[in-house]
């Protein structure tokens, strides 16, 4: 019975070594197809999702954090210090909310999505703004980007650290507090997108 129990233990993959996907959940039922949260230990692909169009999808959400982070001017290829950022990050989450930080992420990418946007349409020669619901794989990725554009405003010639400006965003986003550089955008996009209904 008990070696049952560890080989349990032992089949169950944990990220980082210490976090349990599979108690995980998502909230937003439109969103549970695109944040995969398929158990890695260490969310490194490789490059292998890079083959088709949509295959992001199927990417650990972590691990596209993780990209995300990546774009900027002085991470540009640094994975593993991307990975070692958002790994600090989590730990700060852990200790400041005693919750699963991969919970706080999926409930801050499902705060920072916006539902509604703009889009221009020309008429005779006119730009007029019309108002269109989001699809939900552009939700996840713009979501992932106003995340990591307020961690590098928080964090860009300031003493906080990276990893802290991570934690700080991610947990005021997933408590949906407006002032959240991702809360605030898409709150922002919104406002537009009703104004253009």
């Amino acid at each position: 019975m008990e070696e049952a129990a560890e080989a349990g233990i032992q089949d169950q993959k944990l990220l980082f070594n210490r976090w349990d996907m599979s108690e995980v959940e998502i909230k937003d039922p439109s969103l549970a197809r695109y944040v995969n949260l398929h158990a890695m230990i260490v969310p490194h692909s490789c490059g292998k999702l890079a083959g088709q169009q949509f295959n992001k999808s199927n990417m650990l959400i972590v691990e596209r954090l993780i990209n995300k982070m990546m774009q900027t001017e002085h991470n540009t290829g640094k994975k593993e210090l991307a990975i070692r950022i958002v790994k600090d990050a989590f730990e700060i989450v852990n200790k400041k909310t005693k919750k699963n930080p991969v919970q706080v992420l999926v409930d801050a990418v499902e705060n920072a999505g916006p539902r509604e946007e703009t889009v221009r349409l020309k008429y005779g020669g006119i730009n007029v703004p019309k108002s269109v619901d989001t699809a939900p794989q552009r939700r996840v990725d713009t979501a992932l980007r106003f995340i990591t554009d307020g961690v590098r405003q928080a964090s860009h010639k300031k003493k906080k650290t990276v990893s802290e400006a991570l934690a700080e965003e991610l947990i005021a986003t997933a408590n949906g507090d407006t002032r959240s550089y991702a809360v605030s955008k898409r709150e922002e996009r919104e406002r537009i997108a009703k104004a253009a209904r």
